[in-house]
């Protein structure tokens, strides 16, 4: 549960710095509420690097082979 909690939160953060960014592309905010806006974004944008970062482990540990770590090059081309 714990993941889907994870996973939940990390598209919420998505989901609200997408919104931060198209409302200050809109160019209708202060200043003051240009740099709050930004403030927020950056701390959006930590927590979505951090969550991507655990799942990176996660992935990392479920490839492991007889003790050993199992890293293969990702190719978009083999999805096509």
């Amino acid at each position: 549960m714990a993941a889907k909690k994870k996973a939940a939160d990390f598209e919420q953060s998505l989901n609200a710095l997408e919104a931060l960014v198209n409302k200050m592309e809109q160019g209708d905010l202060s200043l003051e509420e240009s740099l709050q806006a930004f403030s927020t974004g950056i701390q959006l944008t930590r927590e979505c690097q951090t969550r991507l970062a655990e799942a990176e482990q996660q992935v990392s540990l479920l490839l492991e082979q007889q003790g050993e770590i199992v890293l293969t090059e990702f190719d978009a081309s083999d999805d096509e």
